[in-house]
């Protein structure tokens, strides 16, 4: 099944690539993307087969993003972070996950997780309210995932919970307009004191635990990977695949340029561009190898029904974090490389180097964070495995 996902994603990447100026210029992708995505089955790709979907691999889940984000960049940051969002709703109550697909399994949800929302307890659930930013592709969706802080009556924070919204419960306001990744509509999400019921709520402790609810109608080894493995490698694939699709527009630039500063040298004859090639391919490469063998890691680990040990889960984060810096490394010395031409306005490879930074700048690429805390667990020093 998931084979036919892939080989209808590739079958749509021209058009995809023909549609990344549309996309820049209606800050959002096109819809007619969406529905072409979602009629090869891409967005149930992660979704529980009790509601249609195919829980199919995630190697092969990355692989798509990385396919989608090669040919345009904002159309393969949302399609990742969107096509995500079925694996969580899966580890929600099952009263949650029937409000989500019961009547339609073709819906689809955003998310913003920074708590920047307020969470009251009241009888039966809780009132939230908030602003949250950065909700990428909410104007294709009927759900919100949004984090927040629970505080109890006495106003101390309890808990640090993922919220379940329905649309008609929140409000998108247009703030997108942005120099990379300008096709997301990544905007903001409003909500004014809307009560959210107990059970369409998810605790990151639970989930740092690789546990959910929901765990007891969708039992695949799918679901009991760790929330953090898999989000944050989600951030990362599209920028390795925008880095894939700026080595590929480097190689069929430099194969028809001559420089004319060096007496019409034929730029593929440089040796040094030879080397630039050999580099950046290097990287690419090293940066999904890696982030596919620390899954794998993590998927034997749950098929002999053993724990993941915290270095696994941290290695994933490593080497996440450090993907995405190889990636980014790729991309600018592929740019640096190119010469003018790949200054105008409209090329593939300056677009891919204004959205590789873009994505970039996202909380999960924070490197030093996630590198110091590896570091510090190879030394023998305690840490807290929640967020990880």
């Amino acid at each position: 099944m998931s084979q036919a996902v892939l080989d209808g994603v590739r079958d749509l990447l021209p058009t995809l690539r023909q549609r990344a100026d549309e996309a820049e210029r209606l800050r959002v992708v096109p819809e007619a993307s969406i529905k072409e995505l979602a009629e090869t089955g891409f967005f149930r790709m992660l979704q529980p087969r009790r509601f249609d979907g195919l829980e199919a691999d995630p190697v092969d889940f990355y692989t798509a993003v990385a396919d989608i984000a090669s040919a345009c960049g904002s159309t393969g940051w949302v399609s990742s972070v969107v096509g995500v969002h079925p694996w969580q709703v899966a580890l929600f109550s099952d009263e949650a996950q029937q409000a989500v697909w019961g009547s339609d399994t073709a819906t689809l949800l955003s998310s913003s997780y920074s708590p920047t929302g307020k969470a009251t307890q009241v009888e039966g659930g809780y009132l939230l309210s908030g602003k949250w930013s950065f909700s990428s592709g909410c104007d294709h969706c009927q759900w919100a995932l949004l984090g927040g802080l629970v505080f109890n009556a006495e106003g101390q924070v309890v808990d640090f919970k993922t919220f379940l919204v329905p649309r008609e419960s929140y409000t998108i306001v247009d703030v997108w307009h942005m120099v990379g990744l300008a096709g997301t509509g990544s905007n903001d999400i409003v909500v004014d004191d809307v009560f959210v019921p107990h059970a369409f709520t998810l605790s990151m402790g639970e989930t740092g635990q690789c546990r959910g609810p929901g765990q007891a109608e969708n039992t695949a080894d799918l679901y009991k990977l760790p929330f953090h493995s898999i989000f944050t490698g989600t951030i990362t694939v599209p920028i390795i695949g925008m880095a894939r699709g700026a080595y590929a527009e480097h190689l069929e630039m430099q194969s028809k340029r001559v420089r004319a500063a060096y007496l019409g040298e034929k730029a593929s004859l440089d040796p040094f561009a030879a080397v630039r090639i050999a580099r950046s391919g290097s990287d690419i490469d090293a940066a999904w190898a890696l982030l596919v063998a620390n899954l794998r890691e993590a998927q034997g680990y749950v098929a002999r029904g053993e724990t993941i040990p915290l270095r696994t889960r941290l290695k994933v984060r490593r080497d996440q974090v450090l993907g995405t810096q190889r990636a980014i490394d790729a991309v600018d010395a592929l740019f640096e490389a190119s010469g003018g031409r790949a200054l105008a306005v409209g090329t593939p490879l300056q677009r891919a180097w204004r959205d590789a930074h873009a994505g970039r700048v996202h909380a999960a690429n924070d490197p030093e964070r996630a590198l110091q805390l590896f570091g510090a667990h190879e030394f023998g020093h305690q840490i807290d495995p929640g967020m990880y």
